[in-house]
């Protein structure tokens, strides 16, 4: 199995000697790269191009913003993984329409993290459930790169109904109650969406419903 190649861009020599302990600990994982700011990262980019970058926010001389512009620009490829302190929607929004593929905050668990790099990879995406429907609206619809949409052929009338109220924050209690269904068929449905769209969660499935049309932003 091919390993995914990592790089680090932080600032923060004690966190960076962190999260190498925990990526090294995943047989799947080969870090390349490692930098304390951006313009130290992009000059390491000429030789070596890993697939996924956790790129830090706030880093001197050039800072993550910047810098994910700046290879998303050069190089399309790579997947773009924000990490940061701050856990404000404006720094989000400013990662993402950059470029960057996903978002985590650094106090995230070992686990989280290994899951949103094998993810961010796989599928192009990864949030975690802080982003609100509202934002993942926004982003869908500006600059979420690589949202792959499933054909709505695999969709009867029926799903897509339930997706629309489920991405408008209804629960399956509203949902059942909006369309005369039980609590049970409705988790049925629910389930069904996040296996055929590949979604993990709710984010997923507004970026899925965005792309493919069925819910304006």
């Amino acid at each position: 199995m091919k390993k995914i190649k990592l790089a680090i861009a932080d600032d923060h020599k004690i966190f960076r000697n962190g999260l190498k302990a925990t990526l090294e600990d995943c047989a799947d994982f080969d870090l390349v790269l490692e930098a304390s700011n951006g313009r130290q990262l992009l000059g390491m980019l000429v030789s070596v191009v890993p697939d996924v970058i956790l790129m830090d926010i706030k880093m001197p001389e050039m800072d993550g913003i910047q810098t994910t512009a700046f290879v998303k620009q050069h190089y399309k490829n790579i997947k773009i993984l924000a990490l940061s302190m701050f856990n404000e929607d404006k720094y989000i929004v400013d990662m993402m329409k950059a470029g960057a593929s996903g978002y985590l905050l650094k106090n995230a668990e070992p686990e989280e993290i290994i899951e949103a790099i094998s993810t961010v990879y796989d599928k192009d995406y990864y949030f975690n459930e802080h982003l609100s429907v509202t934002l993942i609206k926004q982003l869908a619809g500006n600059n979420v790169h690589g949202a792959a949409a499933t054909s709505l052929i695999d969709f009867n009338e029926r799903e897509i109904e339930v997706l629309k109220l489920v991405c408008q924050e209804y629960s399956n209690q509203e949902i059942a109650d909006k369309i005369c269904l039980s609590v049970r068929t409705v988790e049925g449905y629910r389930a069904r969406l996040f296996e055929k769209t590949r979604s993990k969660n709710l984010v997923g499935l507004v970026i899925f419903a965005v792309k493919t049309g069925i819910i304006s932003v």
